[in-house]
């Protein structure tokens, strides 16, 4: 659970030091009107970074996701995924406030890291399946499950 609680909060210092960034960058460089993948940044890094993170982190303390193998995949794809996302989204936006172009390479690095955040959640959606399943049968063998207790 630790490093579910740190993970989330770097990518909250990160996506508030890129919103930071995105700003001045922009203000610097007389840069208006348009949208560039830079300002996305900030909200992939709150959303999928922190704000995801911090409900997984729940779902780990009411679940116990971490007693899956899967579980560990899902955590360190999804933190590459993620990272990867936002680099090539900053330097790609970094790129259009400057002028200058960005290659294909960085779109598809970016892609990547999309491609690699599904399947991270794929991952965490088997994770919590078997979590579920888990859960089930420990409430299902016990010998006063779904009995109500009554007291007098």
């Amino acid at each position: 659970m630790q490093r579910l609680y740190t993970a989330a909060f770097t990518y909250a210092i990160a996506g508030l030091a890129s919103g930071l960034y995105y700003r001045e960058l922009t203000t610097l460089n007389d840069f208006e009107g348009q949208r560039t993948m830079l300002s996305g940044v900030h909200t992939h890094l709150l959303a999928l970074g922190t704000l995801v993170l911090l409900i997984v982190l729940v779902l780990e303390k009411v679940f116990r996701l971490s007693g899956s193998r899967m579980f560990g995949w899902f955590f360190w794809s999804y933190n590459v995924a993620l990272v990867v996302t936002a680099m090539m989204m900053g330097w790609h936006g970094t790129l259009t406030v400057l002028g200058r172009e960005s290659g294909a390479a960085i779109a598809g690095m970016a892609g990547l890291g999309h491609i690699a955040m599904t399947c991270a959640l794929v991952l965490l959606f088997l994770s919590l399946g078997k979590a579920l399943k888990r859960d089930t049968a420990a409430v299902a063998g016990a010998p006063d499950a779904g009995r109500v207790a009554v007291t007098s």
